[in-house]
């Protein structure tokens, strides 16, 4: 909920960011700090920022350390795992929970939203895969919570091609069983993941499925002649907007000129 010109807007405000990779190098700290800075800047508040993976580069207890510190915001922060993610240290680091190595999956309830943040993390691999364990917790999770609010999705890998080699190659496998379960559940608005560090839309499903783009660095489509993963062009981060109709709009913002200009 935002306020504009002095009147309150029924709308859900999502910011997004991803792929953080933060390993206490000056650079990977240096555009982190960019995307809080524009979050803590912003003169309306949003109601919940998710982070969806990979946001430590090593999984180790400094890395979350440092994630926790940057994302110490006045709103929720939601946050799951990615493929550079552990889920033992991820746990200790960023939930205050015991480290241990089961899948993460939790149920987040705003007022005007649900979030369902699944673990499509496979342990020793960079390819993703909701197992049979997440999908039923999913599935089950969706009937409990009926259909009275909006639901979102997330998690890491996209479970489509995005046309970009580098990331197609280590995207979620075993969609069908994930379109599968949407299928039984209307109340399922969109999508929301990360992981290919490019800002992407399509459909999944008959949803909106919404990538965010990279934090650390883009991985840009095969044919615009940059580097496979460019760390030149500018952080990024993603806005979605849902209304009361439940239309969802997101927006993305680059935030450059990169490095700033001083």
């Amino acid at each position: 909920m935002w306020e504009l010109r002095g009147a309150v807007v029924a709308d859900v405000v999502v910011a997004h960011v991803s792929d953080l990779h933060l390993d206490l190098s000056e650079r990977a700290t240096r555009r982190a700090l960019a995307v809080v800075k524009h979050l803590r800047d912003m003169p309306g508040p949003v109601d919940a920022v998710l982070v969806s993976g990979d946001i430590a580069d090593h999984a180790t207890a400094d890395e979350y350390a440092q994630a926790r510190e940057l994302f110490d915001l006045p709103c929720p922060v939601l946050v799951l795992p990615g493929n550079h993610d552990r889920r033992g240290p991820f746990r200790a680091g960023l939930l205050g929970a015991a480290p241990d190595d089961g899948e993460l999956n939790r149920v987040v309830r705003l007022p005007g939203a649900v979030f369902l943040l699944c673990d499509s993390t496979v342990p020793g691999s960079d390819e993703g895969l909701l197992s049979d364990t997440t999908l039923r917790w999913l599935d089950q999770t969706l009937d409990s919570e009926g259909g009275e609010l909006p639901v979102f999705v997330c998690f890491h890998h996209p479970p489509v091609d995005l046309h970009t080699p580098h990331v197609d190659r280590v995207r979620q496998f075993g969609e069908e069983r994930l379109a599968a379960v949407l299928d039984r559940h209307p109340q399922v608005v969109a999508l929301l993941c990360g992981h290919a560090h490019a800002a992407a839309a399509t459909t999944f499903a008959g949803r909106p499925l919404l990538v965010a783009p990279g934090v650390v660095s883009t991985v840009p489509l095969p044919f615009e002649g940059r580097p496979v993963v460019d760390h030149e062009l500018p952080p990024a981060l993603a806005f979605h907007v849902l209304d009361d109709r439940r239309r969802l709009v997101t927006h993305y913002r680059a935030l450059g000129p990169w490095p700033p200009v001083t």
